[in-house]
């Protein structure tokens, strides 16, 4: 049977969805800042350098999503809690959406992935956006199944959301430029814009 992409619900409309030929199946590829979630036997696909993706889901409902998120790089750490409202936001705004479906908070499983230290310049934000998230599991008492974090490496993340499943590629040669120049425009456009509002977790 052929593969179509069917529609999505509006609040996902942004994201790019494709037929992914060579896994069999639809594919939804984020950008620094996007989210996205799926009862479907989709596919959540991402290249990572020092962003950080969670890829949460509730085995027990098929229901999972992925984001992909950076926090802007402060200069002071008074800064920090400013800092780490875009944390905050990444991760409330993709638990909530799962909640949203059905999920219950109590069954969702974790696996993180990224925060390599690729852009020369900016050698620690990997590092703050691991912390951040792991800081965030701990608070939220929510278990972390699985991780690759750190080192040096881009990374390509294809996640499964009706499984849970994840793969991942550490990427040596991929065109690294591509990746670090699109991660400078986003921290660049983290610096120049606010988070409205607060996000309710329930």
């Amino acid at each position: 049977m052929e593969l179509t992409v069917q529609p999505c619900p509006s609040i996902f409309s942004h994201i790019n969805r494709y037929v992914d030929r060579t896994n069999k199946c639809i594919a939804a590829k984020l950008m620094p800042g996007e989210y996205y979630i799926s009862d479907k036997q989709e596919m959540i696909t991402t290249v990572l350098g020092s962003c950080v993706s969670a890829c949460i889901y509730d085995e027990k409902r098929h229901i999972g999503g992925m984001n992909h998120f950076m926090l802007p790089a402060k200069g002071s750490a008074a800064l920090m809690d400013e800092s780490a409202r875009y944390g905050m936001f990444a991760m409330e705004s993709l638990i909530n959406e799962l909640m949203k479906s059905g999920c219950r908070k109590q069954d969702l499983k974790v696996k993180l992935f990224g925060g390599g230290q690729i852009i020369a310049n900016m050698s620690d934000v990997g590092r703050k956006n691991i912390l951040f998230a792991k800081n965030f599991l701990h608070a939220e008492g929510l278990p972390l199944e699985a991780s690759d974090l750190g080192l040096i490496f881009p990374r390509k993340v294809n996640f499964f959301p009706f499984t849970g499943k994840a793969m991942v590629k550490r990427l040596k040669t991929l065109h690294n430029d591509t990746i670090t120049e699109r991660e400078k425009q986003y921290a660049a456009s983290l610096r120049s814009e606010e988070i409205a509002g607060d996000i309710e977790l329930f």
